[in-house]
């Protein structure tokens, strides 16, 4: 057995395992070495030992016929924001450089009670909180695209590791689009789910040992193939036994081929401008989908952009606030209290967020429901299966840049996530997936929006898309480097 299966999706390499075409010790120990080769700066944990412990586990299990769940033997990678019992979890920051969980993050369990085997942690900004993935403790991670490029944040180590043919499939978590930038930067598939599908419980930040998340965060996975993310949401939205749930979630998807599908595009608007060769994609991909005969509409939104960014920015800073020390928040209740009522500047608006009262948040969190609403009759009015956006601006930007360039014009450098946080905080399900390259060569990917709880139609649309759209785009582009 060659490498050539570490390059095929996770699908593919579970098939070979069960044909007993390759064992878990050995896809492990391909993977590892792929790891050890590389470059980028992607998994920056490992403990190959307790790795190759759990595939010989599997391998047992599937020789008695006892296989333990939908990924036994398959090995992955988490997002170091992950807690992993007995594998260090830093979230990128030099204050837990030597933190080592004793129990697993509630989605890193369920993946472990589906049989997957945990073989590293990969990189992440300090505490989730960069659009590029850099940080003192283990350095920046490169684009395997274009190591001159950043992968995004905070999900960049993930996205990186997938694209690069490290692991087959990687655990990342998105607040403000972390999950989706670092997708389309390195030209692979992650699904943001329905909100709430997937628990946050042990995901730093928070710290560690805290119960509750940002009422925002969602885990969710990154891969190569529409058909991986399937996989590893069955798996994230099956209880572990310590959960002792006594349900289970079913999600159903609309079973239609591309031509009877229903979409609506919102390909621009003027407060989050793309780039020419992005929207040339968005409407090459509209033109696809027309010639297939689905009904295609352009739409401008079921929400004012600038009124639902206005709405996330607010919950986004008051969210954060949770674990201020009482001296540093009277601090900023004090600075608040001495703004000029007239500053209208971004910093002033972070700090009025970051002070609101809880008044305040409830009238916030009234209107979020209010712009869910609106999101639920654009879906049901319209009809509408999936809504298609872009999912960022440009491609990929230099790494380490805090600018941003839409046809040379500078935007404010969260721009970048504009298109991602139409969504954040309502909670619907979001998927990116590639399209195709610029001409330098960099993936340009889609975001695919539907209703709440839609979330196996989007992975289907996807699957369609990919078909249409040739071979390059059914997998992960090849990158340049690894």
């Amino acid at each position: 057995m060659t490498n050539a299966l570490t390059h095929q999706p996770a699908h593919v390499q579970l098939q070979a395992l069960e044909r007993g075409e390759i064992s878990s010790r050995e896809l492990l120990d391909l993977h590892l070495a792929q790891i050890e080769a590389s470059r980028i700066n992607a998994v920056v944990t490992r403990d190959n030992s307790a790795a190759r412990a759990a595939a010989h586990a599997a391998d047992e299990r599937r020789a008695r016929n006892a296989s333990t769940g939908i990924l036994d033997g398959l090995p992955l990678t988490i997002k170091d924001s992950f807690e992993t019992a007995g594998l260090r979890t830093t979230s990128g920051a030099e204050e837990l450089a030597e933190h080592v969980p004793t129990r697993d993050a509630d989605a890193v369990a369920r993946l472990r009670h589906q049989g997957a085997v945990i073989m590293g942690k990969t990189n992440t900004p300090a505490y989730c909180q960069d659009l590029h993935t850099d940080n003192a403790l283990f350095g920046p991670t490169l684009n395997p695209h274009d190591p001159k490029r950043t992968t995004g944040g905070s999900s960049g180590g993930p996205a990186a590791a997938v694209a690069a043919y490290l692991t087959p499939a990687d655990l990342g978590s998105d607040l403000a689009g972390s999950l989706r930038l670092p997708a389309h930067y390195c030209g692979v598939y992650g699904l943001r789910p329905t909100h709430g599908l997937v628990p946050a419980r042990g995901h730093i930040p928070r710290p560690p040992g805290w119960i509750t998340s940002s009422d925002m965060v969602t885990p969710g996975p990154l891969a190569r193939h529409p058909r991986d993310l399937d996989l590893l949401l069955a798996a994230l939205t099956t209880p572990s036994p310590v959960e002792n749930t006594p349900w289970g979630v079913t999600l159903s998807a609309v079973q239609r081929p591309l031509g009877r599908l229903r979409v609506a595009v919102w390909a621009d608007d003027p407060i989050c401008p793309v780039d020419r060769e992005t929207a040339d994609a968005l409407a090459a991909l509209e033109g696809t989908i027309a010639s297939a005969d689905a009904t295609v509409h352009r739409t401008a939104g079921p929400v004012a952009f600038a009124d639902s960014l206005r709405l996330f920015e607010q919950l986004l800073h008051a969210t954060t606030t949770a674990t201020t020390d009482d001296d540093a928040g009277a601090a900023e209740l004090a600075a608040a209290r001495d703004l000029d009522p007239g500053d209208a500047s971004p910093k002033a608006a972070i700090l009025r967020h970051r002070t609101q009262t809880h008044r305040a948040w409830l009238r916030a969190n009234e209107e979020r429901l209010r712009m869910q609403q609106a999101w639920h009759r654009f879906f049901t009015d319209g009809p509408y299966d999936v809504l298609i956006t872009p999912a960022a601006p440009t491609a990929a930007i230099p790494a380490g840049s805090r600018t941003l360039t839409v046809n040379g014009a500078d935007r404010s450098f969260f721009d970048q996530t504009g298109w991602a946080n139409l969504t954040s905080h309502v909670g619907l399900p979001s998927l990116v997936m590639p399209l195709g390259r610029n001409t330098d060569g960099l993936p340009i990917g889609v975001q695919l929006v539907g209703p709440a709880y839609a979330d196996r139609t989007l992975l289907l649309m996807a699957e369609h898309l990919a078909s249409q759209l040739g071979t390059e785009a059914e997998g992960v582009m090849a990158p340049r480097s690894g």
